[in-house]
């Protein structure tokens, strides 16, 4: 009979302790908490993100235009170069 109550009395012992350590733990989170007026909304960030990839995509773009303007230049030079003979040249 006493052991009995003894396990009552652990039992309520660690339900109390459960119950303190579940109000810490929510007192530490509402304390980290940064209200939503001071943070970015999440479409904010999915704007400047998009932003940034349509930045690196035209930058992809000029220079793959560019490396196409220089491909085709020396594709024209060494068709002109074959054409012509080479004593004509100097």
């Amino acid at each position: 009979m006493a052991s009995s109550g003894y396990a009552q009395v652990a039992v309520l012992l660690l339900a109390v302790q459960l119950v303190c350590l579940g109000a810490a733990d929510a007192d530490q989170e509402t304390g980290t908490v940064i209200p939503a007026e001071s943070r970015p909304c999440v479409d904010c960030h999915a704007f400047e993100f998009m932003q940034r990839a349509l930045q690196d995509l035209k930058k992809t773009a000029f220079n793959l235009d560019a490396r196409t303007e220089t491909l085709v230049l020396r594709a024209e030079r060494r068709a002109l170069c074959d054409c012509m003979p080479t004593n004509s040249l100097r």
